[in-house]
């Protein structure tokens, strides 16, 4: 069943008003664990993106794609990255040496 663009878009809409919302009312002190178990997420998207491409048959819904993977690859590096230099604060100078 394929979905309607207005169906889509409505639905893209929906659920960035309601991620906004879930974000926001995240106390701060919790953001950075959630963020470290959400990295995984960021792989899903990026299975996603490749799913997409694959089934991408125009060239610009190729270069949608391409972006799309290189984008949400980034995301979950990035992700990666951040929270490891964030653990890295936690940890006492003996643990270092």
């Amino acid at each position: 069943m394929m979905i309607e663009g207005f169906t889509a878009l409505y639905i893209f809409m929906l659920s960035a008003v309601a991620g906004y919302e879930v974000i926001s009312r995240v106390p701060v002190i919790l953001h950075t664990p959630l963020m470290s178990g959400s990295n995984f997420i960021h792989g899903i998207v990026v299975v996603g993106a490749m799913i997409a491409l694959g089934h991408a048959q125009t060239p610009i819904e190729q270069l949608i794609g391409f972006i799309a993977v290189l984008l949400g690859a980034g995301n979950a590096v990035g992700g990666y990255v951040v929270t490891e230099r964030m653990l890295e604060m936690f940890k006492s100078s003996k643990d270092e040496g």
